[in-house]
């Protein structure tokens, strides 16, 4: 996984989860991590582990699904780094609620969070990226929005199925700045909470194995140079079942 030394990685819900392992692995092969969270809660044990093993990062608060805060983001990130050659959109919300009972506002915060966030990030740092010449995103999508259901998701489904088709079209759309857009879709054993450091080993088929760490080398992969001709698409990391 070589080429990530001296690169910009943002990665949005870093704090704690899957954001966290991929702020980490992203760390631990040399580049230089901007990790954001809504609050600094957990957020400052990730900046706190990375610059323990020697690695560089930055911690930046802010609520990406609010225009003014996700532009203040990415300039964060450029005062602090002076680029931005990987962005990770992977904060999400998953309130648990049926259709017939959910609360409007669970429907809109969700759906302002895992749609809205990312392309307003999408946005502003694709146009960092056209003016240095490239890049690379990664959406964090969800392998039940793709194959199935989740009895009591539907907000988080939609939003998951509706960042699948944006990271497609926006593949296309930056192809000709030379950005990269691909996602990957933790499977039905991954919830969004989960924690790294709990996680020995889910439940799926493939014993002994770690989903949330085969998530994090997922990214690492879509985002190293091994995959320059890998855009426009989904990848399942799932275990099975």
């Amino acid at each position: 996984m070589a080429g990530f030394q001296g690169k910009v990685a943002l990665v949005t819900g870093a704090g704690r989860g899957i954001g966290r392992a991929i702020a980490l692995a992203f760390a631990e092969e040399g580049a230089r991590i901007a990790a954001n969270d809504l609050t600094p809660v957990n957020l400052d044990r990730t900046v706190a582990s990375i610059l323990s093993a020697g690695g560089q990062a930055v911690g930046i608060t802010a609520d990406i699904a609010r225009k003014m805060q996700a532009q203040q983001l990415v300039e964060q990130v450029r005062s602090a780094y002076g680029r931005i050659d990987v962005l990770v959109n992977n904060a999400a919300v998953a309130p648990r609620a049926q259709l017939l009972t959910m609360d409007e506002w669970d429907w809109d915060r969700t759906l302002a969070v895992n749609i809205k966030g990312p392309f307003l990030l999408m946005q502003s740092v694709g146009r960092v990226m056209a003016d240095e010449g490239g890049g690379v995103m990664l959406n964090i999508a969800s392998a039940q929005a793709r194959e199935g259901v989740l009895p009591g998701y539907g907000a988080y489904l939609a939003s998951k199925a509706a960042l699948m088709a944006l990271t497609r079209q926006a593949a296309v759309e930056l192809a000709e700045y030379n950005v990269r857009v691909n996602a990957v879709c933790p499977g039905y054993s991954l919830r969004v909470d989960d924690d790294p450091e709990s996680m020995d080993a889910d439940a799926s088929l493939l014993a002994g194995t770690s989903q949330i760490a085969s998530v994090a080398d997922a990214a690492l992969y879509l985002c190293s140079e091994r995959a320059a001709f890998v855009t426009g698409e989904c990848l399942v990391i799932g275990g099975l079942p």
